[in-house]
């Protein structure tokens, strides 16, 4: 079972959430928090596999809870925020300060649980093109490639973590380089380790805010 804890000031929202969750077998709602302050002790106590973080919530914000259970938690859990507009400033920086993806508040049942899903897993970054919106109209934090530079990657990571920002998953990403799922896995954890990154979100936006990886578009996604 995945453990998803529900973290939203309105509870009408939590409520429809909790509907569309407890319906799959694979998913329990383990808690609820109406605020930021509240989700630190569930997390700590309920120890959920994945936390649905409302951005924008009175008292202890969805970003300011997310620095906190991220740096605060021996084992985190995946963290998605949700939101009304995926172009919220906040977004960006939950996803810079480790939040594994967001949702929207007019996502289809079917996405929410797909987004928990692959959250749990985190073998692909979720919503890439989403998030390829999000780094453009940023593009000004580019730096020239300085951090991607300074991290030292070789050439087999760097083809690595190109395809993590189009989302591919493990094992597509092995089908496109012709190597084994082990071999990717070895690789892109050689990559979040040089990059200082949580996870794979992490690593793409600094992928992006460096330029070594262009916004674009029109770039085919696996996901998203």
């Amino acid at each position: 079972m995945i453990k998803v804890l529900l973290v939203d000031d309105e509870e009408l929202i939590r409520f429809g959430l909790r509907a569309v969750l407890d319906a799959q077998p694979d998913l329990e709602v383990v808690g609820e928090a109406a605020d930021g302050a509240e989700a630190l002790g569930l997390v700590r106590s309920l120890r959920p596999d994945v936390v649905l973080m409302d951005v924008r919530m009175p008292g202890l914000d969805g970003l300011a809870a997310t620095r906190a259970i991220l740096r605060g938690t021996d084992r985190p859990p995946k963290i998605l925020v949700v939101t009304t507009f995926e172009a919220d400033d906040y977004v960006y920086e939950a996803l810079r300060a480790g939040a594994d993806g967001f949702l929207l508040k007019r996502s289809r049942p079917a996405e929410v649980v797909q987004a928990v899903r692959l959250a749990a897993a985190g073998e692909t970054l979720l919503f890439p093109a989403a998030i390829r919106r999000l780094a453009a109209a940023r593009a000004d934090r580019a730096d020239g490639g300085g951090a991607v530079a300074r991290a030292g990657l070789t050439g087999r990571e760097g083809e690595v973590l190109r395809l993590m920002a189009r989302g591919l998953s493990n094992a597509e990403i092995g089908e496109q380089l012709h190597l084994g799922v082990q071999t990717v896995k070895t690789h892109v954890s050689a990559v979040l380790g040089k990059l200082g990154a949580r996870d794979r979100t992490q690593a793409v936006i600094a992928a992006y805010e460096s330029g070594f990886v262009t916004p674009a578009p029109e770039e085919p996604a696996a996901r998203g």
